[in-house]
């Protein structure tokens, strides 16, 4: 997809995405380029092996070397479900094909639960690195509970050849505080063994829906996401924001926050809101990588737009599942390949 078709699917959102000029200057950012290992983990506490793993991650794919990432996870059947999840392409049920359409798809990496990445791991684990999850929020408890639980060992994932692990810690929810500890142990048993870590950094609180729905606020998930790099996450994984002042609008008793943030750190503007996000991944030394969001009726369009605002913001890629095994393999792998043409696109520069 070239600059021009971009512009042509976006249409006026694209003029007012790239003409922003960012409340915080791209000088004070980290921002991705072909050395971003060399240059962001070489200084580092993460040992050799770690950093070989974070380049295998870097050095793959159709955005190999770019300093970008393309991620395709499939966790959901775990999340979501196996029957919400793969019912509108059952193909997936298979998680062999899972792999395949990342490979195909051209993505850096493949992140997947244990049974998945176990289940094919002598047959992929040398074709693409793999990211093994090893929480999950299970939804088959009667009422449904919302807390992320281990599914396997930092050994295990060791073992089956995974580059990296990921993790999600529901940040406020009344769980928090035991799912901080143990991903935070676990990072640090997964760095021991050479293995890089990302972490979805989630927000999960009913009192963070008021009037809008701040658990896409910029000012929540930024402090989300400096929470997740201060337990040592090498990637930090978030939705893209939607709003902004989440703690004013819950009170002077909740949390604490400065006007500033919101008048010389952030606008409404898109950009601006992630960019906030990226400033909080100590100024992009941790690169962060946006959800692509739920399946639906514009997914290309939708996808394009959260790769651009990621980018201009200074992020490091997008992270996109539903919107691509929902669908047969050779759309999926189109909607992959056009959200990585937004990161190779050499128009698109970082304001």
């Amino acid at each position: 997809m070239t600059t021009k078709e971009i512009q042509s699917l976006l249409g006026p959102d694209f003029d007012t995405l790239v003409s922003v000029k960012p409340k915080v200057p791209k000088s004070l950012l980290h921002l991705p380029g072909p050395d971003v290992v060399d240059r962001m983990f070489r200084d580092s506490n993460r040992s050799i092996r770690v950093l070989r793993n974070l380049q295998q991650v870097y050095g793959n794919g159709r955005l190999a070397n770019t300093g970008y990432l393309s991620i395709l996870p499939v966790d959901q059947g775990i999340e979501h479900s196996a029957g919400a999840s793969f019912a509108p392409n059952p193909d997936y049920f298979d998680g062999g094909k899972i792999v395949e359409l990342a490979i195909e798809g051209g993505c850096n990496a493949v992140a997947s639960t244990f049974g998945v990445l176990a289940s094919v791991a002598r047959k992929y684990a040398h074709r693409i690195p793999f990211i093994a999850k090893f929480n999950h929020n299970e939804i088959l408890t009667c009422p449904n509970k919302f807390d992320q639980i281990p599914f396997g060992t930092i050994k295990s994932a060791c073992e089956l050849g995974a580059a990296a692990v990921g993790a999600t810690i529901y940040f406020g929810s009344a769980e928090s505080g035991r799912q901080i500890t143990q991903v935070a142990e676990m990072f640090e048993e997964a760095h021991s063994l050479g293995m890089a870590t990302v972490l979805w950094c989630y927000l999960r609180n009913p009192e963070f829906k008021k009037d809008k729905d701040y658990h896409l606020a910029a000012d929540l998930t930024g402090q989300a996401n400096h929470l997740g790099v201060t337990i040592q996450a090498d990637i930090i994984k978030q939705k893209l924001p939607e709003t902004n002042a989440g703690y004013v609008a819950l009170g002077k008793t909740y949390g604490k926050t400065d006007k500033r943030v919101y008048s010389d750190l952030t606008s409404d503007h898109p950009v601006d809101l992630c960019r906030y996000q990226v400033l909080n991944c100590y100024s992009g030394r941790i690169g962060l990588i946006n959800s692509g969001g739920a399946s639906g009726e514009n997914d290309m369009k939708e996808a394009i737009r959260t790769a651009l605002i990621n980018k201009l913001a200074g992020g490091t890629g997008l992270i996109s599942g539903r919107k691509a095994f929902q669908r047969p393999m050779k759309e999926g792998v189109q909607l992959l390949n056009a959200i990585q043409d937004v990161y190779l696109a050499k128009e698109l520069g970082v304001p």
